[in-house]
């Protein structure tokens, strides 16, 4: 129990920062996408006897690849793309695990079970979430800068393309951490619920990223505690946690909650 709360304040706190990121850029589909990607990889590493971070990250990559070679092949919009490429990996996923029922356990890919963590996935999951920190420690300006406007970071000289990838390869990685804290079905709230609460308290994308990264932090260390009482799913009570918190501060916020917004028009 121990284990399962700090490694899911760990998540947390990642899924936090990489939310804010998520928030200003409109990628909260594309995370998604990504968290129901890279369940096929879980499956082939399962039965290859492999990590389940190295086929999750891998399979969450060649969707990031799909998703970007048809956008740029084809007229479909992004949108379409991102669901197209997402359910046909999580179909291919569904598929798999249907044909080896006894080898994976579909319920742990799809919903998590941060309880039953091998201390080997614990070790995974510390090393992701630590190269995701120092990565976003160290190019969050930049990041920052790429999502808020693409066309003024590439006038500067900018990197866009790689910064673009970074993203990709960030949030592929957070889906990874988060996947065995709180399955498939619910990484994409870890990485959005966050970030747009922080987006209602704050102006300042600085202010954002701390606010994010504590409201992770806190709300999957409770959550994960609060699951021990209730005996619920922790995934479940985590974003539960983090979906009553977002609708306090979309009612109470200072300046952007409703009932703030009311009086400004009074």
């Amino acid at each position: 129990m121990l284990t399962a709360m700090w490694t899911s304040a760990l998540i947390g706190c990642v899924c936090g920062l990489l939310s804010g990121f998520v928030t200003l850029k409109g990628w909260s589909l594309m995370g998604d996408a990504l968290s129901h990607a890279v369940v096929p990889g879980v499956t082939i590493a399962y039965l290859a006897g492999l990590p389940f971070a190295v086929g999750a990250f891998a399979s969450g990559l060649l969707a990031a690849g799909a998703m970007a070679f048809v956008k740029v092949k084809t007229p479909v919009r992004e949108d379409a793309v991102i669901g197209i490429v997402f359910t046909a990996f999580f179909a291919l996923g569904l598929v798999l695990i249907s044909i080896f029922p006894s080898r994976v356990d579909l319920r742990t890919i799809v919903l998590g079970n941060i309880l039953g963590i091998a201390p080997g996935d614990v070790l995974q999951l510390a090393i992701v979430s630590v190269l995701c920190l120092v990565v976003i420690a160290l190019k969050w300006r930049d990041l920052m800068l790429f999502c808020f406007d693409s066309s003024h970071a590439r006038a500067l000289g900018m990197p866009v393309m790689w910064l673009h990838v970074m993203l990709l390869l960030l949030l592929s990685a957070t889906a990874v951490a988060a996947l065995q804290a709180v399955g498939a079905c619910l990484v994409v709230a870890m990485l959005v619920i966050p970030g747009a609460t922080a987006y209602l308290l704050t102006d300042r994308f600085g202010s954002m990223l701390i606010i994010g990264a504590t409201f992770g932090t806190v709300t999957a260390f409770l959550g994960a505690y609060a699951s021990y009482y209730v005996n619920g799913q922790t995934g479940g009570c985590i974003v539960s946690l983090q979906a009553v918190l977002f609708a306090f501060a979309l009612v109470f916020a200072p300046k952007h909650g409703l009932i703030a917004t009311r009086r400004a028009r009074i």
